[in-house]
């Protein structure tokens, strides 16, 4: 060992023949390669960590914001430039290693051409200074605003599934999740929250400064920056979990009662799921109408009148949605989908407990089997409208958020349950939270884990419910039957609504 360090030392050891062999530069791919989404993410380096800065120059919801991400990555291959998805407003400057850059901005993409090449393995921190900032939803947009848009009191970010570029330069695909740190410049008196945990926070000269972490890996679609009239309420720790929920002001009193079962929900959970696997969690309240929920990680965003019952008198349903939400901190958050057509595996799992809860919590017409058989009767109907439940036919928002992927999803689990019984469906599904947590994996992962979980090779039954363009037969129930495609069967908005409140919009 002396030896040979002394002759590294000299110069004298000739380098690795896959070093001498190692690609010239190439440019990184603008696009991961998602079927869905082809120009979405980009190839050539792996996202480590993204520090985001954001400094808000006053309390006005609608506001220009100036920012800084400095991403640490490690190249997948030698590169000439890389990209950064990005659809912003403007680009200050960008620096590799500290060095300038060049860069132009080619739609949504930002081309990043470093002074020297980057070798493949090694990493690289590059920082963008730009600017962005949320905007006033209108009532074009049908209560579905998504990206970084303005509440009552602040603002509010909805990232799914390719809005995170319209708030910071980043590789925007759950493919390539990463920690992040945050820092959140606000003038005093108006409330920051981020995801994960709070580090620190000083007001000082007129303004307040707060640091988060998010010390587990996240997909760039779930993250969280909320700004304005908010109130933090801390429920202590449920199962060595901290709980906090961030409120709008506007909203506290109306929604206390609901969010006062986050305890029970969240034990509820890791009695299915298993160990949390984040730091903290919380219900984030946002003053403004808008049509869905959203799981962004630890802090999970809803509408304001979700939790009034003057404004949702069920507040049954509304109780499931919250439950919906924290499934996914589980299934479609720490264990992400590795591309958008496998989206079924965050949306059929968070119905699947969706619909458990309220069968457990409240019974009668959340009764369980009844709404699978419902959804199973749908089946053909939507296979036909939105493409098979792991194969969606496109991006378009409502064919890649169906009732199909969502419904359908849980009436995949619900077959599979039937083959491999109660107690093995159980511990699948601990298995797979446990097994792939921080990761992004597909469908093939689920049907191999599924397959050793139950001792059986369970490909071509879970591949025919998954891919089929027709409804298999549901085990144990001969007497259930798709209803037929008819010609009037055509897919429109009004079939269902997609994302988490699709039922909400319906029973206001």
């Amino acid at each position: 060992m002396v030896a040979a360090l002394a002759a590294i030392a000299l110069g004298v050891v000739a380098a690795p023949a896959s070093a001498r062999r190692q690609a010239a530069p190439s440019p990184g791919a603008a696009g991961i390669g998602d079927r869905l989404f082809p120009t979405l993410g980009n190839g050539g380096y792996d996202a480590r960590h993204y520090r985001l800065a954001m400094r808000y120059p006053t309390s006005t919801p609608e506001q220009t914001v100036d920012g800084r991400v400095t991403m640490l990555a490690r190249a997948t291959q030698s590169l000439s430039r890389f990209n950064l998805d990005f659809a912003g407003d403007s680009v200050e400057s960008v620096r590799v290693d500290g060095s300038r850059a060049n860069w132009t901005r080619d739609g949504d993409e930002l081309v990043i051409t470093p002074r020297r090449p980057i070798r493949d393995h090694r990493k690289f921190v590059a920082r963008i200074e730009f600017t962005s900032g949320p905007y006033t939803p209108t009532a074009e947009q049908g209560g579905l605003p998504f990206g970084w848009f303005t509440t009552l009191d602040g603002s509010v970010t909805a990232g799914q599934p390719d809005q995170s570029q319209t708030i910071y330069p980043v590789n925007d695909h759950p493919a390539d999740k990463a920690t992040y740190s945050f820092r959140l410049d606000v003038p005093a008196g108006v409330a920051a929250f981020a995801n994960g945990v709070r580090v620190s926070s000083r007001t000082r000269g007129g303004r307040t400064v707060s640091h988060y972490v998010m010390r587990q890996p996240m997909a760039s679609e779930l993250i969280q920056l909320a700004v304005g009239d908010l109130t933090e309420i801390d429920r202590g720790e449920t199962r060595g979990v901290p709980l906090r929920d961030v409120v709008a002001e506007a909203c506290a009193q109306a929604s206390e009662p609901l969010l006062a079962r986050g305890p029970v929900h969240m034990g509820w959970m890791i009695d299915r799921a298993g160990r949390y696997p984040f730091d903290n969690y919380g219900v984030l309240v946002a003053n403004q109408q808008f049509g869905y929920a959203l799981e962004t990680q630890t802090l999970s965003l809803h509408p304001c009148f979700l939790f009034d019952p003057a404004q949702f008198p069920n507040q049954q349903v509304a109780e499931t949605v919250v439950v919906h939400e924290l499934a996914h901190q589980w299934y479609g958050d720490s264990v992400a989908p590795e591309s958008w057509s496998d989206v079924w595996l965050n949306e059929g799992h968070a119905t699947w407990y969706e619909w458990t809860s309220g069968d457990e919590f409240f019974g009668g017409p959340f009764e369980f089997v009844g709404r699978i058989r419902g959804a199973y009767e749908q089946g053909d109907i939507w296979r036909a409208q939105y493409g098979p439940v792991a194969m969606p036919a496109s991006n378009e928002l409502f064919e890649l958020f169906s009732p199909n992927v969502y419904d359908g999803g849980a009436v995949v689990l619900y077959a599979l349950r039937q083959v491999i019984g109660d107690r093995t469906f159980r511990e699948l599904e601990r298995r797979w939270a446990q097994r792939y947590e921080g990761e992004s994996v597909g469908t093939e992962d689920f049907i191999a884990l599924a397959s050793k979980v139950s001792g059986r090779n369970l490909g071509p039954f879970l591949r025919d419910w998954l891919y089929g363009t027709e409804t298999p037969p549901m085990p144990g129930h001969p007497d259930w039957q798709p209803k037929p495609v008819t010609s009037t069967a055509r897919r429109s908005q009004s079939a269902a609504q997609p994302l988490e409140l699709r039922a909400l919009l319906e029973k206001r």
